[in-house]
């Protein structure tokens, strides 16, 4: 037989594109809105791999949608959980010690540890720092028995129904963020710069643009001010980007604030913040600002297995209070 009949008689094959292999779609009653939620065609998909392969539809859609839930793949352990991260961000964040919580494995582990009857109100991940990560990852090992959600926002529409002379005055004082470690509530300095070493502290923050006091009882406070508001440096779009609900006093609880206040001045309260002239950001401002948020939230129950994938820049999240019987094991982040 001939080389060209040989080439005549090869049967076609099928090849199945990588995209194929899941379907894209949206939550119920949110069509085409965010989150994009892809799920794969059968269980034997390998996520990995799959999104390996399309990394740039993956990125394109990330800075559309700015959340992606992945639901229905096979998660084996933290360390494919780290993988596919890895395979989506160039560099993965390391966790910097600010808040208590636990190191799952390399750079996954728990989130925050947070009383389960509190909300964990709306936050970028790190927007009080000069660094922060890109993109951030959840899993969930297992639900809570009720609540427990992961709220997110989008940073676009915050900005966007923010009053505009809030966004102002934000936007060109930006916020300063002031910290005392050492007052028994919260971690302390050693813990959060892990370091016993002064003068490693001292360069850190001279590296940071943190302003730092040492004061008596071996106690530190640090300021630094950073944007109320940035720009995407992709889509180049603004931004509602800091963590001010998370360090104002008005966002505690009334309980909580009135007893902080019975046991420290404001100048040694454990954290609070200001605009970025050391002007103070009136309660009722921070009451609207919650109320945009809380406006805009989307919530919904996660499901074993779940994992999302956020823009940092582009999407706030929160923690809604959860009533739970299982350790904070089976929830990861990276």
């Amino acid at each position: 037989m001939s080389a060209l009949n040989k080439f005549k008689n090869i049967k076609p094959k099928v090849v199945t594109q990588p995209a194929q292999l899941v379907n894209l779609g949206s939550l119920p009653e949110r069509e085409g809105l965010s989150p994009l939620v892809i799920k794969p065609v059968d269980s034997s998909v390998d996520l990995v791999a799959w999104a390996q392969n399309n990394a740039a539809m993956l990125e394109e859609q990330l800075l559309k949608h700015g959340a992606i839930l992945f639901r229905g793949f096979k998660i084996a352990s933290p360390l494919v959980f780290e993988e596919l991260a890895s395979k989506l961000c160039d560099d993965l964040y390391s966790e910097n010690g600010e808040h208590p919580r636990e190191e799952i494995s390399g750079n996954v582990y728990t989130p925050v540890f947070y009383p389960p009857e509190k909300k964990l109100l709306w936050h970028n991940e790190n927007s009080f720092n000069a660094t922060w990560p890109v993109k951030i990852w959840f899993y969930c090992g297992r639900p809570a028995d009720r609540g427990g959600e992961t709220p997110i926002a989008d940073s676009r529409t915050i900005y966007q129904q923010i009053r505009p002379e809030v966004v102002e005055e934000f936007e060109r004082k930006n916020v300063m963020y002031v910290r005392n470690y050492g007052t028994g509530l919260g971690l302390n300095w050693q813990t959060v710069f892990r370091t016993k070493e002064k003068s490693e502290i001292e360069a850190y923050c001279r590296r940071e643009h943190i302003e730092f006091e040492w004061k008596d009882n071996d106690r530190l406070k640090t300021f630094q001010i950073r944007p109320a508001v940035l720009t995407h440096p992709k889509t180049g779009e603004k931004l509602w980007w800091n963590q001010a609900t998370h360090w104002h006093t008005a966002c505690l609880d009334p309980d909580v604030r009135a007893s902080l206040y019975e046991l420290f001045a404001e100048d040694d309260l454990p954290r609070c913040c200001y605009l970025g002239d050391g002007s103070p950001i009136a309660d009722d401002v921070m009451e609207h600002i919650c109320a945009v948020y809380e406006r805009n939230e989307l919530s919904f129950p996660w499901q074993q297995g779940d994992i999302i994938m956020l823009d940092n820049m582009l999407m706030a999240h929160a923690r809604n209070p959860l009533k739970v019987h299982v350790s904070s094991t089976s929830r990861w982040a990276a």
